[in-house]
């Protein structure tokens, strides 16, 4: 009777050792981050006059028409559709690919638009397409998200456009069409206005 009562105090204690090792190891690989590489994305190139960016992280098409962007504006003139529809095609590339953002706050294109316009189109973008955006912080995730292939300018139109009282009356509505690298139902289609900011275009509304 004493046999029987020690062993099964020694299997209670085993037991309660081997949950307690467990547990424990699963607490260090949660809380053990040292072995995890954090993806960060590096400044390739910049285009400070104009607040431009190119990351580590972006597309080949991406990196692509930045070059040709960069190419327009270190020219001795600026030509203006020339640099309308390569920020246009900038944005595109960058707002509608999901792929390389690393959280739902990371919105793409913000280097596009009018500064009186960010807080507004911020907003909405993380309540719409960015929304179920997963976190990407330490590489992953399995969530299958859109990446922007070819971008297409269909047509551009002068307009006037009026932000916050001040008019441009040589503003530009762009319509323009994209591809994913894969098919999906994502939007595809979409109508552009972009104004002059000082010496820039900024994009002041997106349909």
């Amino acid at each position: 009777m004493k046999l029987k009562k020690k062993v099964k105090r020694f299997l209670i204690i085993f037991l309660i050792i081997i949950v307690a090792a467990v547990g424990g190891f699963v607490f260090y690989e949660m809380t053990n981050t040292s072995k995890v590489t954090i993806k960060k994305a590096t400044v390739l190139n910049e285009i400070k006059e104009y607040g431009y960016t190119l990351k580590s992280n972006k597309s080949k098409a991406y990196k692509k028409e930045f070059a040709n962007l960069t190419t327009i504006l270190n020219s001795d003139t600026v030509d203006e559709e020339a640099y309308l529809k390569s920020i246009t095609k900038l944005f595109i590339l960058d707002f509608y690919t999901l792929s390389d953002k690393v959280a739902n706050t990371d919105v793409g294109g913000v280097d596009f638009i009018h500064t009186d316009a960010k807080t507004n189109f911020l907003e909405k973008a993380e309540d719409t397409i960015y929304k179920y955006v997963e976190n990407n912080m330490y590489g992953g995730r399995r969530q299958d998200l859109p990446t922007v292939q070819d971008v297409t300018i269909e047509d551009i139109q002068n307009v006037s456009f009026t932000l916050n009282q001040e008019t441009d009356t040589n503003a530009y509505q762009v319509t323009v069409s994209w591809t994913y690298t894969k098919e999906n139902d994502y939007q595809n289609k979409a109508s552009l206005t972009f104004a002059h900011e000082g010496e820039k275009l900024s994009l002041v509304e997106m349909k």
